[in-house]
């Protein structure tokens, strides 16, 4: 057998190559959205990729079923009970898929989306299973949440009771020996205790997984559904896109280049320009109306927070990395990238008056402000169970993946302090996003709340 595991960190993915060596027949499992890896480790391996298998509707990315199956001639399967909107081989319950010598038994386990399935693997088919990949339905110290299909009209209660038999009935009858391959990994948000493992076991799950612990049905439905952080706003975009036909990425287009006033006479149409460049670099100077979202994080996840799908987009990146950035928002769906900026620095020289910067000031100098100004509005942006540790006092909780949508429950004449957990990332993005909506005054928290334990505001009641 031959069994690769590929992790894509800024989208915390694992997606996989199975293949048998003797006949050279391989599948893949839940690729990214640009494939030429697959493709050429499977040439490298002397494989034929035959087949494109899906756990599920994937919320967190595009997949690159579409893209695999142009480039490689391979079959698309789900689920039978999946129905996207293209050409797709339907895989039932318990159906064996031989490549060779190794074999692949397909489970569904919905719960955490209806269509979900896990595929054991097996070196021989007369073997014990080697293991299993189990998508979303089982993370390692997880599994799936069951909520984030609420917004289109699915029960997450039922989801969670689907899910609990999927685990106890199809995953936990797996011996404790066979290894254990999800999906996701730690930072993914279709789960809230995801471990930074990339693989594990049956066994070890049974005895370590708090969501496996012995529980009652109703116990387990509690313990799932509580405390998941907010799903970022692009999940219900992506989850849809999954289903439907649409254009294969072609991962060597490069953006076109634009001089300064080319871009800012797009921002007048309506053009979003994203600043892909750290926050330190972007608080010293960065052309108005810009929103801040660091290539060096969870770019495309972020951004997905603070754009809409369907936009126009006009990147600011160091010189050479315009086509990873575009790339990273393509493993989204976000795919209308007109062009880039690549020399910001030197031009916003040359043209000053297009400047600004980003205020950033100390819980010192907040405290401060709040006690000279009494209209200051503080906006925390962390997700609610962050809040558990504690909080700035007076302020407003809206989480990232909500300001987008909630920017009216916030006075844009009102200065303003935005702040996360370490200051460096996700206010800076906020606090772009305000600036960018017309706010007049914002400033970020340097260090967020976990700097600010060690000099805390007091809360004014």
């Amino acid at each position: 057998m031959i069994f690769k595991q590929y992790e894509l960190g800024c989208l915390s993915l694992f997606s996989y190559l199975v293949g048998d060596e003797t006949t050279g027949r391989a599948v893949v499992v839940d690729p990214q959205r640009d494939v030429s890896e697959y493709v050429a480790d499977a040439e490298r391996l002397g494989l034929r990729i035959e087949r494109v298998i899906e756990t599920h509707f994937h919320a967190d990315f595009l997949s690159g079923h579409l893209e695999l199956a142009a480039a490689t001639g391979a079959v698309i399967s789900y689920g039978t009970v999946a129905q996207p909107d293209f050409a797709f081989e339907g895989l039932p319950h318990r159906q064996r898929l031989s490549l060779g010598d190794v074999t692949l038994e397909i489970r569904h386990t919905p719960g955490h989306t209806p269509e979900s399935i896990s595929i054991v693997v097996y070196e021989h088919p007369d073997a014990d299973p080697w293991g299993v990949l189990t998508g979303d339905a089982l993370f390692i110290g997880d599994v799936g949440r069951p909520d984030l299909l609420t917004s289109i009209g699915f029960n997450a209660d039922d989801l969670a009771r689907q899910l609990y038999h999927s685990v106890h009935d199809e995953l936990l009858t797996l011996p404790d020996a066979t290894r254990v391959y999800p999906a996701h990994g730690a930072g993914s948000a279709c789960g809230k205790n995801l471990s930074t493992a990339t693989e594990s076991t049956i066994g070890e799950q049974r005895a370590t997984n708090y969501a496996l612990a012995p529980m009652t049905e109703d116990q387990f439905v509690e313990a799932v559904t509580q405390g998941q952080s907010v799903a970022p706003l692009y999940f219900a975009f992506a989850a849809n896109a999954n289903r439907k036909e649409r254009e294969l990425l072609d991962e060597t287009d490069e953006p076109p280049a634009f001089d300064i006033d080319l871009v800012t006479k797009q921002q007048v149409d309506g053009v979003v320009v994203i600043d892909t460049r750290p926050a330190d670099q972007f608080a010293s100077g960065h052309l108005r109306g810009a929103i801040n979202v660091g290539l060096g994080g969870r770019f495309a996840e972020y951004a997905g927070d603070v754009l809409r799908p369907g936009q126009s987009v006009i990147l600011v990146t160091e010189p050479g990395l315009e086509r990873e950035a575009r790339v990273r928002l393509a493993r989204i769906g976000f795919d209308h990238v007109i062009g880039a900026l690549t020399d910001i620095t030197s031009q916003l020289a040359q043209r000053p008056n297009l400047a600004a910067q980003a205020p950033r000031i100390t819980a010192t100098e907040v405290e401060q402000w709040r006690h000279d100004d009494p209209n200051l509005q503080i906006v925390d942006v962390r997700n609610p169970s962050e809040r558990l540790a504690g909080s700035l006092g007076d302020d407003r909780n809206l989480p990232l993946p909500t300001l987008l949508n909630r920017l009216d429950e916030l006075d844009p004449q009102r200065p303003t302090v935005v702040y996360c957990a370490g200051g460096w990332y996700r206010s800076a993005t906020a606090a772009s996003l305000l600036r960018a909506s017309g706010f007049a005054t914002v400033a970020e928290l340097l260090g967020g709340y976990n700097a600010d334990l060690a000099n805390p505001i007091p809360a004014t009641r």
